[in-house]
């Protein structure tokens, strides 16, 4: 009742107006989600969300700019600032969040995608009797449990597998990971265990068999970081928090305290990136959770405050799912340079990383080569050698800015914290920094307790723990059944659909449009290997997207998957985006931002060509492309050459020199092979280096050099040539004795 007696009769802000709660029902749950699933305690005493649904942004907007002041203003959408509206608006609290891009576009959606207490951590406090690592690891491993009751259409334990090499790590590493269990206690997805060579190479069977002695396999969560960012901003929306992306904080503002003349933040300057209009966004307490960013608002508060955020890079690369087993990952604790490479399946595909490497800050970080091929000679360690690594089987890679702080009131400024640090200014700005995905829902709480305790705010304690995010309530493991057998989707689509938006799948169904086909009903999908249908892009918008690339990187994963897919599906996307946003033709090819020396000017671009430099600086296709230059060395030999000398001239019949597109459909009807002009053209120009709209003799030598040193795979052209070399050397001519002399 206490809580109840708290926010009775609290105004909490939604749908561009105020809502007052005049009553709030109290309950509580206790439920086990899954099967080997830790109980995790329900939240006590929630009320229902304000909101059905989460108010558009032009609402949100109305809310910012007309509410006289908020209680909190929370600065940044990532997992951590988006964690602290929620925890603030259910607490009864009038809360707002800005955020200078979309939720979700910085470290929060370049994960490695785990949600783990931190297995090297536990190590690290047993090694050196340090209780704050074990203190962190304990907290991660409850707050592990909690979100994988309350998002468990977004996330699910796996199973990592450890190989041990050495006879005498078999008893160090079990020790550690039994270890790891039971600090999980009752929070422990499943017991770890040990398997034979044998049963270890059934399980992975791509591992690299020599002086494998065994394996041992532990659990830890696995998410999809930013639809589970954008689930929690969601849910604080619909509990009544104004949330609003695009809005970039220009200035804090200051007013002086009646009694003691000392200035204190009371609000932010705020401007609408979209729009560039600005206003003053005013509250009694200004938060601070902007991650990498965090001395750039620290330094509007004060111009003289010390750095305490250390950037470091983590890159992250994505090859194929046949890299690695469906369902269990791999973990390699000592590569060559003492780092951890993680080898895991995540959506069909399989991620390497990371590495950690000093960085500056930048709202573009750009994956490097150096870093790929780290990544890649560590997977190679650790795999058969009948598996063949390969550069051109990276389709997307990224790297996310960790932000790692030292605590601006510890004696020792050069020690960097392994857990968060909440900083309160003179002038009463709040500071949240450091700690990691898996611990977001805490951080929050801790901040949203100093800023209770320090704006002197009336509210009752967290209530998140076991608070279901969006989707999640009503979700089960047999909900995509119904999406098939209600609304004719895939069997694919309707899997992917209800582990992306829990049990608003059926919202996103409804929406689906007609294929015209016997089956699929409805469904129609925006590029054939990936589930992704176009009614997400109608969806996507309500949830808040704004631009293309908000809707192929955290709407959509595409751009994490598979940067060629993802430039495919481009302009359907920004043909559907166009139409709901009522967009004009100068609209879908200009909006806000270019790419000037790495970095946004003001200068408008267009959309389409806006989403390909996202692709090709931040999602690895830069790196990619790369591997075929003019200037790239053919490195094949003699009878390797005339070999493919006789493939080329098989389409270069005039001996030209040069094949183009009228060659190859040529030589494609000549063996019943029927494709479309746009297609050919795309295809030709992936070979074309020097963009001339024909590929020379030289070029082709190049591109089969870099695939037989595996620096690209999946040459549809290469494919092409070959399949249809291989047609025509059968079509032997028929005698004229066997076909009776003809007619």
């Amino acid at each position: 009742m206490a809580f109840q007696k708290a926010v009775k009769g609290t105004i909490l802000v939604g749908g561009g107006a105020l809502a007052s709660v005049l009553g709030l029902s109290q309950f509580a749950h206790y439920r086990r989600k899954q099967v080997n699933l830790a109980y995790v305690e329900a939240a006590e005493c929630v009320s229902e969300p304000v909101n059905r649904e989460p108010p558009s942004r032009e609402a949100q907007l109305l809310t910012l700019q007309n509410m006289s002041e908020f209680d909190i203003l929370v600065i940044g959408g990532g997992a951590t600032g988006c964690g602290c509206a929620l925890d603030a608006v259910t607490r009864g609290l009038k809360t707002a969040l800005v955020e200078r891009d979309d939720f979700s576009s910085g470290t929060s959606s370049r994960s490695t995608k785990l949600i783990h207490g931190g297995v090297r951590y536990l190590q690290k406090a047993i090694m050196k009797l340090d209780i704050e690592q074990y203190r962190m690891v304990k907290e991660a491993l409850h707050e592990r449990a909690n979100l994988l009751e309350i998002a468990p259409h977004l996330s699910a334990p796996l199973p990592i597998m450890l190989p041990i090499y050495k006879w005498w790590q078999l008893p160090y590493y079990w020790v550690g990971i039994k270890l790891y269990d039971l600090v999980a206690g009752s929070n422990c997805l499943k017991s770890s265990y040990v398997l034979s060579k044998s049963r270890a190479l059934e399980h992975f069977p791509m591992l690299q068999k020599d002086k494998l002695v065994g394996a041992i396999v532990y659990y830890d969560g696995q998410h999809n970081d930013a639809r589970m960012n954008l689930a929690i901003a969601l849910t604080a929306a619909r509990y009544g928090a104004a949330t609003a992306n695009y809005m970039e904080v220009v200035s804090l503002l200051k007013e002086a305290e009646p009694h003691t003349g000392r200035q204190r933040v009371c609000g932010a300057r705020c401007r609408d990136v979209l729009t560039g209009q600005e206003f003053d966004v005013r509250a009694k307490c200004v938060i601070n959770a902007t991650g990498p960013f965090t001395d750039t608002v620290r330094r509007m508060d004060n111009q003289d405050a010390a750095a305490i955020c250390q950037p470091s890079a983590g890159v992250h690369i994505v090859m194929p799912g046949y890299y690695s087993p469906e369902s269990m990952g791999l973990l390699d604790p000592a590569t060559s340079d003492g780092r951890v490479i993680f080898f895991l399946p995540w959506q069909k595909m399989t991620i390497a990383g990371t590495t950690d490497t000093p960085t500056d800050v930048t709202h573009h970080p750009i994956p490097s080569e150096e870093d790929i091929n780290f990544i890649l000679n560590e997977v190679r360690n650790y795999l058969s050698c009948d598996v063949e690594v390969r550069r051109g089987d990276v389709l997307a890679a990224w790297s996310g800015i960790r932000p790692l702080v030292t605590d601006p009131k510890s004696a020792d400024t050069q020690s960097i914290s392994r857990n968060h640090v909440v900083d309160i200014s003179e002038s009463g700005l709040i500071t949240i920094a450091g700690g990691k995905w898996t611990t977001y829902r805490s951080m929050a709480e801790d901040t949203i307790n100093a800023a209770i305790k320090t704006h002197n705010l009336k509210a009752g304690p967290s209530r998140t723990v076991g608070l279901f995010l969006q989707g999640g309530k009503d979700w089960s493991p047999t909900l995509y059944i119904r999406l098939v057998q209600d609304y004719g989707l895939e069997s694919e689509v309707a899997q992917h659909l209800a582990a992306t938006y829990g049990d608003k799948a059926f919202e996103v169904a409804k929406m689906a449009s007609v294929t015209g086909k016997r089956w699929p009903i409805v469904g129609v999908r925006l590029v054939s290997e990936f589930p992704y249908i176009e009614a997400e892009v109608k969806y996507g918008i309500k949830e808040y997207a704004c631009t293309a690339v908000d809707m192929i990187s955290r709407r959509t994963r595409l751009a994490f998957l598979n940067v060629q897919a993802a430039e495919e599906a481009l302009p359907r996307i920004v043909e559907l985006m166009a139409k709901e946003l009522n967009w004009d033709d100068y609209k879908k090819e200009v909006l806000w931002g270019t790419w000037v020396a790495h970095s946004w000017s003001s200068l408008e671009l267009g959309e389409l060509e806006t989403a390909r430099k996202f692709l090709y600086y931040e999602m690895g296709y830069k790196s990619r492309s790369e591997q075929l230059t003019d200037r790239s060395e053919i490195s094949l030999l003699p009878s390797d050459i005339d070999r493919y000398k006789k493939r080329f001239h098989k389409f270069d019949a005039d001996q030209k020199g040069f094949i183009t597109i009228v060659d190859v459909q040529r030589v494609l009807e000549s063996i019943g092979v029927q494709m479309d002009e746009n297609t050919l053209h795309e295809i030709l120009n992936e070979v074309d280096l020097n963009k001339n709209g024909q590929v020379e003799l030289n070029e082709f030598l190049q591109l089969m050099s870099a695939i037989q040193k595996g620096r690209v795979s999946g040459s549809r052209l290469a494919i092409l040539m070959k399949t249809a070399e291989e047609n025509l050397d059968r079509r032997v001519p028929i005698p004229v004795d066997r076909s009776c002399g003809g007619l």
